[in-house]
């Protein structure tokens, strides 16, 4: 039975991943201590970042392609150039010609505080190094890539952090500018794949609705069935290979494969099921052939020809299944071996009894070949006559086969020595003779021409007429003795 069509595309096509956070939102590396008395506090809130970019940092990312852990870029030259601290332990960020405070670190030295907060920077400098790598190594989907830039764009804009934060949100901007274009050719070409997906499983549908449209009394159910069960296993592949289709089309498509594979099965249940009472019939009216041919065997050979009427029905009749008319076959058969083998016993017996006939007419066979080489056609002819009534005193032969066989040599005997005779009135009819004569009396009037104009042509040195007249010559000089003159 057909899978319902959640079940179908769940069981063979995989879940499509929830969006991915930014590749670069992995989890933030524990934050050094800073190097303080024992029981110096933690620095104040305003040096920690905002709980919603902890959250957006610690969230763990589902990444779209294998990334390679990227070298770390080096350290912040020049930490004094971009921050500073005042005696109070109040951190600043050089932004343009502005300074804005970052935080508080009033319980360590300058160097640590403004340490503190350069690892901030450089923790930012290593996620926008790291999507610059993925970028130009290609490979990683752009627009996953572009949400991941402008997520840590907006963290960078106002971070807590000493260091040249206007480069890395210029290095951000120029990433989303360039992944921009990319995002959209990678829509595209998606929405391409997915164009050429749909066209695919719909030669799939349009293959099993053709099938299903055939007229059941027409189809080969054997070849049917498994071109079926190919399509379908043809649909499952593609629900795996393709890109994931828009559910309403793969609703309305696995629909119609659906709707037409159950058309095919109803046929096929209902086609065997005819079949069945087909065969049921067949097998009935066999059986009572059957008993009809068992019971003909006390009449021996005298039933043959009614069991032959019996055969003549028999094969009208419908099959009863592969099986079933094998087997019904064997007793039919056996039925009619019963009478033929009555005919073979009786023919055995009247073989044996023609023996001596046999020989007989086989001796007269030899006796006539010698007509061949007896020159005068009279005798021969009278010799000839003399072997066959000899031949028909000696009676009938059995089998008939045999007798047939030595019918046909005697009358090939007999054919030639008319050929023989048709030969020889020909040549003596007077009518045949009489124009003989008068064509020989015409050839050898033309030769004699052709013979002066010859001799003339000679005497003339005309070589071309004196050629044709001895070519005239020799062809009815050929005629000639053709006709016996």
């Amino acid at each position: 039975n057909a899978p319902d069509v959640e079940s179908a595309e769940n069981a063979a096509v995989p879940a499509e991943p929830e969006a991915a956070e930014p590749a670069t939102a992995e989890p933030e590396a524990t934050e050094p201590e800073p190097a303080a008395p024992k029981k110096a506090p933690a620095p104040k809130p305003s040096a920690v970042p905002s709980p919603a970019a902890m959250a957006r940092l610690a969230k763990p990312a589902a990444p779209t392609a294998p990334v390679v852990a990227p070298a770390a870029p080096p350290a912040t030259p020049g930490a004094s150039d971009w921050g500073r601290v005042d005696e109070n332990g109040v951190v600043s960020v050089k932004e343009g010609d502005e300074w804005r405070v970052v935080g508080e670190y009033p319980d360590g030295s300058h160097d640590e505080a403004l340490q503190y907060y350069v690892q901030k920077f450089d923790d930012l400098a290593f996620k926008v190094h790291t999507i610059e790598q993925r970028h130009q190594a290609g490979g990683a989907s752009a627009s996953d890539l572009r949400k991941q830039a402008t997520q840590l764009k907006s963290d960078v804009v106002g971070a807590a952090a000493v260091g040249d934060l206007a480069e890395l949100d210029r290095r951000l901007t120029v990433m989303v500018d360039e992944l921009a274009e990319a995002s959209a050719q990678e829509a595209a070409a998606q929405r391409a794949a997915v164009d050429q997906a749909i066209a695919d499983r719909t030669v799939i549908v349009e293959k099993v609705e053709e099938l299903a449209a055939r007229d059941p009394q027409q189809v080969q159910w054997k070849q049917a069935t498994a071109d079926l069960n190919a399509l379908f296993a043809a649909w499952q592949e593609h629900q795996k290979s393709a890109p994931r289709l828009p559910k309403s089309t793969a609703q309305a498509l696995w629909k119609r494969f659906r709707d037409s594979r159950s058309k095919i099965e109803r046929a096929r249940r209902a086609f065997f099921s005819e079949l069945d009472e087909v065969h049921k019939a067949a097998k009935a009216d066999k059986t009572r052939l059957i008993e009809r041919a068992e019971a003909m065997a006390s009449r021996g050979e005298d039933a043959i020809p009614a069991y032959r009427d019996l055969l003549d029905e028999w094969k009208r009749l419908g099959r009863a299944g592969r099986k079933a008319d094998d087997a019904l076959w064997a007793r039919f058969k056996a039925a009619g071996d019963v009478l033929y083998g009555a005919r073979a016993e009786r023919s055995l017996e009247e073989q044996a009894e023609s023996k001596p006939r046999i020989e007989a007419r086989e001796a007269l066979v030899v006796e006539a070949r010698v007509v061949a080489d007896i020159a005068d056609l009279k005798k021969a002819r009278q010799t000839l006559t003399d072997i066959q009534r000899k031949w028909d005193e000696i009676g009938r032969i059995f089998p008939r086969e045999v007798e047939r066989d030595l019918d046909s040599k005697m009358r090939k005997i007999e054919l030639a020595l008319k050929d023989r005779e048709d030969v020889d009135w020909k040549r003596n009819n007077p009518e045949t003779k009489a124009r003989a004569n008068d064509m020989e009396t015409q050839l050898r009037e033309s030769i004699e021409g052709f013979e002066k104009d010859l001799e003339k042509a000679r005497a003339a040195g005309d070589d071309r007429a004196a050629r044709e007249a001895q070519e005239s010559i020799d062809a009815r000089t050929a005629w000639l003795r053709a006709i016996g003159g």
